[in-house]
């Protein structure tokens, strides 16, 4: 039986290492989730012509465990995306965070976020994306985990891809988007946003925001309910909760956005969608 919370687990250790060089200094709110009774660290699932890196953290002898793929920031899988997979693990859970900008380069190399964007983020295209999560999600079924129940979550960036990848997938039970752009200009790597495959969604997404987050305009996410209203049965079943006082990045616990209470309440909502939907 999987675990409800993490009330007695040790996770408030502060971290400095092992930070996407962007967000340097983290800040002395950073949670650290230890890793004992897991098996936790980096592997390599086979992704077309790559093998692409991903951490993976689940509980050490763990059968047909449920499967959940966090997608991260822009900032790459850089400790505080490991640690959410451990976060995970914990609660019984087969955790992936796959590399998905690796083709395009490090991004937790670069040193500032313009360089981020101009560089690598603005050069990653959404189908390369689907397709490496696709596998990730293959290797989980072939290592521990139990497709049946399938969970995808993502933060910033990756809240757009989950949205998008719940549209994409139909193995995928539920999705917990956190903060992750809802529109926005079309080119040839992102032929649509959310708003546009809200449609076709084959699995519900609980969408978690905040009201003060100036780089994603709340009339977004009315437009965003409106495209969910209309479309499919997955789709009517998505929700959103907005945190009238939260700022962007108010989960990441190393940022100085982070709201300790939307940061919790957020976390036992996202758990409580997954175990809602089939993804326990």
């Amino acid at each position: 039986m999987l675990r409800t919370d993490l009330d007695n687990v040790p996770a408030h250790a502060p971290a400095s290492h092992d930070f996407a060089a962007a967000v340097q200094p983290v800040a002395s709110t950073t949670i650290t989730t230890d890793a004992t009774g897991l098996v936790a660290g980096e592997v390599r699932i086979p992704a077309g012509d790559i093998e692409m890196p991903a951490y993976r953290a689940m509980p050490a002898g763990g059968r047909a465990l449920p499967v959940v793929i966090v997608v991260s920031e822009i900032f790459g899988v850089h400790e505080h995306i490991a640690d959410v997979a451990r976060r995970f693990a914990r609660l019984g859970y087969l955790a992936i965070a796959p590399e998905l900008f690796v083709r395009q380069g490090d991004a937790k190399a670069a040193v500032d976020i313009d360089t981020l964007f101009a560089t690598i983020i603005s050069k990653v295209p959404d189908a390369q994306v689907m397709t490496d999560i696709d596998a990730g999600v293959a290797w989980a079924g072939k290592n521990g985990g139990d497709l049946a129940k399938l969970g995808i979550t993502g933060f910033c960036w990756g809240g757009r891809i989950t949205w998008l990848y719940a549209a994409h997938s139909r193995a995928v039970k539920a999705g917990v988007a956190w903060y992750g752009r809802l529109a926005g200009v079309k080119n040839e790597r992102q032929t649509g946003h959310p708003v546009d495959a809200a449609a076709s969604l084959h699995a519900p997404v609980l969408g978690l925001y905040g009201g003060a987050d100036a780089g994603i305009p709340l009339d977004t996410v009315e437009a965003m309910k409106l495209a969910l209203a209309a479309g499919s049965a997955a789709a009517k079943r998505s929700e959103f909760v907005v945190y009238p006082e939260a700022k962007h990045a108010f989960y990441a616990d190393y940022r100085p956005n982070y709201d300790p209470a939307a940061a919790a309440d957020g976390w036992h909502r996202c758990l409580d969608w997954l175990r809602a939907n089939g993804v326990a």
